[in-house]
């Protein structure tokens, strides 16, 4: 009876807490122009194609460095850090989950996030003179990322507003 007891107050002290409803990984998207250029992270993962998506651990903190003949080699640092999902994650632990559960969240990361996420990285020719060393351009996804951003806050506009 005890052990019923102890399992079933540790399922519900992990019902509300990030770890669970968010995870320890975290989905980062990378964009890099050209896109024949190496992409390498600090913790060793790579990308074979512009966008790519690396599944990272939350906690962790990396570099992004995209690299190519001809080009400035470019490092864009990737932080991690409490999100508002992650935060409303974790603040479920005050109802369900209790120290236990905050304490799980703050160990997995799994109240934090990676920024920038997405990474958009354009390379610049070391001779900007040169035809065949183009400038990296991603304004095509610079674009359709703000009007992902408009569209979402017209839709949370819209929904105070009724």
């Amino acid at each position: 009876m005890l052990k019923l007891v102890l399992s079933i107050g540790t399922a519900m002290a992990l019902v509300g807490c990030a770890t669970v409803t968010r995870g320890t990984q975290d989905d980062v998207k990378i964009y890099y122009s050209p896109e024949d250029a190496q992409v390498i992270t600090s913790n060793g993962r790579t990308c074979t194609q512009s966008p790519c998506i690396l599944k990272m651990p939350r906690k962790e903190s990396f570099d992004v460095i995209a690299s190519k003949t001809g080009y400035v080699k470019k490092v864009v640092a990737v932080t991690s850090s409490v999100s508002g999902k992650g935060a409303a994650g974790m603040a479920g632990n005050v109802l369900v989950g209790g120290v236990i559960g905050i304490g799980v969240d703050a160990i997995s990361g799994a109240s934090r996030d990676h920024y920038p996420n997405p990474v958009l990285i354009e390379l610049v020719p070391t001779n900007p003179n040169d035809p065949k060393t183009p400038k990296g351009d991603l304004s095509s996804v610079r674009a359709e990322i703000e009007a992902k951003k408009k569209e979402q806050s017209d839709a949370v506009a819209r929904q105070q507003g009724s």
